[in-house]
């Protein structure tokens, strides 16, 4: 039930001003991404409105977006669900982050100046400040904003559209493996800025490329290691 696995202060509340449908969309979209509410939860109308304090029928609107969206599954005379990704949707999503993350990394390597760097290193030490607190929603948080920023740095509007489009489900897919991840992955950031500083367009691409090749693989294996249950997680 909701009322028992929306974890203290999980849910968001709505934003104004803005049509309600679209606000209760994003405060569920944004429960299913932080995985407050877990892959394979079942999503009551009911509950989900008492929540969010708001009628059923905005609701039921957004549950019915999410699904067209791939975020949640309708299931006749049994109600919405939370997605469960499978291995290949994770794999075939995770292999074009990799393709969209090189590619910002070696024209951010060929852009970037000083400001850049230094705004790459001030969220190098939030994510690496977040991983010995093992503050995992704080990791992640950061993981996201240092990959925008890359992808920001790198100047290409069009590349920025499609690796938004992609990075919420990046980041549904990143968060069960942060603590896994750990420092690790920030020593591999600490990598892609020096070459980015560098200016050498061939190693940040190598370091982007490797880097989420590393996060990709840990998905998959922690994907077999664990059980039904666990893989909710």
């Amino acid at each position: 039930m909701l009322s028992s696995g929306l974890p203290h202060g999980a849910v968001p509340k709505l934003e104004r001003p803005g049509p309600l449908r679209e606000r209760v969309y994003e405060a569920l979209l944004e429960l299913i991404t932080t995985r407050a509410l877990r892959p394979g939860a079942h999503l009551v109308e009911s509950e989900l409105a008492g929540h969010l304090g708001v009628s059923r029928q905005p609701v039921r609107e957004a549950l019915q977006r999410l699904n067209t969206d791939g975020w949640v599954d309708l299931r006749p005379a049994q109600g919405a669900f939370v997605h469960e990704p499978t291995e290949e949707e994770a794999d075939q999503l995770l292999t074009v982050r990799t393709l969209l993350e090189a590619e910002a990394a070696r024209l951010a390597a060929a852009h970037t100046g000083t400001p850049g760097i230094a705004a790459l290193e001030e969220l190098c030490v939030t994510g690496e400040r977040a991983v010995r607190e093992d503050d995992v929603d704080g990791a992640v948080a950061a993981n996201a904003a240092f990959h925008a920023k890359v992808m920001e740095l790198a100047g290409n509007a069009v590349l920025a559209e499609l690796a938004a489009q992609v990075g919420r489900r990046v980041r549904w897919y990143y968060t069960p493996v942060a603590r896994q991840r750990g420092a690790q992955s920030w020593i591999e950031h600490r990598e892609l800025i020096a070459a980015i500083a560098d200016r050498d367009e061939a190693r940040a691409t190598a370091v982007m490329r490797a880097h989420t090749e590393h996060t990709r693989r840990t998905y998959h294996e922690r994907a077999r290691e664990s059980g039904p249950g666990e893989r909710r997680g």
